[in-house]
């Protein structure tokens, strides 16, 4: 089973990253909802910062046989609730203010869900397009041996995320099983290939979660799923099944991109999601997608973001919607299947303007709920359905989408605050009950 090699920002569009701090905009979603709460000072102080940051150096033998070394990050964020639980990413553009923030994201999004577990994130520093299957494989390896001493099934609990998959998950398991007397210990890391571990209904767990929260957004907003016009940025593993998912539910898929280009049809029965997944899996990337059938390129990608549609949703990096295009961005419902898709001043504008937003930490918390999952199988020794995987996700993100929706009302606030007000009352309180202040 080969590893899968992706291009750089496989999963985001055509334009260059946004120089905004990740973790700066997370903690001004933080303030917002603590302000709402009336936390005292000892509260915020234990849940607001990452009680970790470890920097590692890893130095590979290339097949050159030259030494190259890279730099390797793991964030805990909180672990109140539980193990710390997140991915590991691999590209040239990771660096520790971006690792803060999506650690910190994990910690609310386990809490938003009602998952036993904290928050955690890693990452590497590279360009896996440029490395061999070989070099790839020590570098995982190498990465795994030097966190060695801070994660584990009871402590930090890894998963896939940009450029890495089931088979990095693998070495990284068998790494650490080496180092702990060759025993097989597959709950120290999730998305692991179903031959070691792996949970049936992971590939699709990310954008399923995210259908099930649209879905009752739709209902709340008196929205007929059928024939509703959705747009999506990021065609990667979320945004290609959450196409697919979509369609399959009746709606219209009118626009998509990746880092090969933006493309849409807005005719007809607009783009064919198979006909897409198809063109990537033998091309790379969407480039070249405007050749097949009645489908048009967009000049500028980012102009898909303001494509008038009933459902927009953000798979890409973050910072993609800010104060400079959301006062032109108007769809019915924004679903965050990516990471902060939106910095804080522009979800201001989009409330405004009554664009309902299902935030990151709720939207797109089926990938963390199904690795959970994954996680208490590998524990029991017992592995379930896909039917099962799916009835557990569904009734897991209904109950969590309930809890936002019921706290937006209440609080007269936006989903986003109600989602972090939701989970920071769950972390606040487990530190209390814990003793962790006083």
């Amino acid at each position: 089973m080969e590893p899968k090699h992706y291009p750089p920002k496989h999963m985001g569009s055509m334009m260059g990253p946004v120089h905004l701090s990740a973790f700066e905009n997370a903690l001004k979603q933080f303030n917002a909802a603590a302000k709402v709460m009336n936390l005292s000072d000892n509260q915020i102080a234990m849940i607001k910062e990452p009680r970790r940051v470890i920097e590692v150096k890893l130095p590979v033998r290339m097949d050159d046989q030259r030494i190259e070394v890279f730099k390797g990050y793991r964030v805990q964020h909180n672990i109140a609730r539980g193990p710390a639980k997140g991915g590991i990413r691999f590209h040239p553009d990771v660096n520790v203010d971006e690792v803060k923030a999506l650690a910190f994201w994990m910690t609310y999004k386990c809490a938003v869900v009602n998952i036993p577990m904290g928050g955690g994130k890693g990452g590497v520093v590279v360009d896996p397009t440029k490395l061999s299957r070989g070099e790839l494989e020590r570098l995982a390896r190498r990465y795994m041996a030097e966190m060695m001493d801070v994660l584990g099934p009871d402590r930090d609990v890894p998963a896939p995320d940009v450029n890495t998959g089931p088979m990095i998950m693998g070495w990284m398991m068998d790494t650490f099983s080496m180092h702990h007397g060759g025993d097989y210990i597959p709950s120290v890391i999730t998305g692991k290939p179903l031959e070691i571990g792996g949970s049936l209904g992971r590939d699709q767990a990310t954008a399923q979660g995210m259908v099930f929260t649209v879905r009752e957004a739709a209902k709340k907003l008196k929205i007929n799923l059928k024939g509703a016009t959705v747009a999506i940025q990021g065609y990667g593993n979320a945004g290609s099944n959450a196409a697919l998912l979509l369609q399959e539910g009746g709606c219209k898929i009118i626009a998509i991109s990746d880092v090969g280009g933006a493309f849409y049809n807005k005719k007809d029965e607009g783009i064919d999601p198979v006909k897409a997944c198809e063109h990537v899996k033998q091309n790379g990337t969407l480039a070249g997608f405007e050749k097949t059938g009645a489908v048009k390129r967009y000049d500028d990608p980012m102009k898909l973001l303001e494509e008038p549609c009933d459902i927009l949703i953000p798979a890409a990096l973050e910072n993609q919607i800010t104060v400079d295009n959301a006062p032109r961005i108007h769809p019915k419902i924004i679903a965050e299947c990516a990471n902060g898709p939106c910095t804080f001043e522009a979800d201001q504008i989009l409330t405004e303007n009554n664009v309902f937003i299902i935030p990151d930490i709720l939207c797109n918390a089926g990938g963390v709920t199904v690795s959970y999952l994954e996680w208490v199988q590998n524990r029991m020794g017992y592995y379930w359905t896909a039917e099962k995987v799916r009835e557990d996700l569904e009734r897991i993100m209904d109950a969590a989408f309930d809890d936002v929706y019921e706290t937006s009302l209440t609080h007269n606030v936006n989903m986003r605050i109600a989602a972090f007000i939701v989970a920071i009352d769950r972390v606040a309180k487990a530190s209390e009950i814990r003793g962790l202040y006083a």
